[in-house]
């Protein structure tokens, strides 16, 4: 579980991970490598380094990401939610950028997606057009880029709340292990939230 200054959600995405049976380890973005038993990596949301330049851009270069990038070549999972999800574009791991609301405003409210890609490590046991209800809080959550690029996970159901290219709001990279996500399953993992929906999303860091 990465920690950059600014991140926020990184309790909840620990409690989401615990509720699926992983044990949450938090690393800091001064940190050079990775625990030595890490099974894979969740970078939370939050608002790193403040948004400068742009959101996920400076986080995207510190120390730690370098080992994220060496996980993800050789395999292994990698989850980025919300600022995560644009740290992992400004890394370069997944395509395209996020850019503001079509709205400029910011969102926070619980929305519905619906799953695009049944094939995915991260769907595994759902069926294309299934829905799902999850919270969305965010800012610059439009996704650009070119779909083809990468394998379109997540859309967007009903309307499109930001602006975001074919409604995505989440894609993996074309080997599937690697995927970021605007909404936030971490907040749709208890009972006691409305909605438990976001597990499927944990449960398939431990697959």
């Amino acid at each position: 579980m990465l920690r950059f200054p600014g991140t926020l959600d990184h309790e909840s995405a620990a409690t989401a991970v615990r509720a699926v049976g992983g044990d949450p380890f938090f690393t800091h973005h001064t940190d050079t490598e990775l625990p030595g038993d890490t099974h894979a990596v969740v970078i939370p949301g939050g608002f790193s380094y403040g948004d400068h330049l742009r959101p996920g851009a400076l986080a995207s270069r510190t120390p730690i990401m370098s080992a994220v990038k060496r996980h993800a070549d050789e395999g292994g999972r990698v989850l980025g939610i919300c600022n995560g999800f644009q740290i992992l574009c400004e890394s370069a791991m997944l395509p395209g950028v996020l850019r503001p609301n079509a709205s400029l405003s910011f969102i926070c409210r619980q929305g519905d997606l619906e799953v695009a890609d049944a094939g995915t490590p991260w769907t595994g046991g759902r069926l294309v057009g299934e829905r799902l209800s999850v919270p969305f809080k965010h800012h610059d959550g439009a996704w650009f880029g070119d779909p083809g690029e990468s394998r379109v996970v997540l859309r967007y159901r009903g309307e499109n709340p930001n602006g975001s290219v074919d409604k995505i709001a989440g894609i993996s990279n074309l080997a599937g292990n690697v995927m970021g996500l605007m909404p936030h399953p971490e907040e749709a993992c208890d009972p006691l939230l409305g909605s438990v929906d976001g597990r499927a999303l944990f449960a398939a860091l431990l697959a």
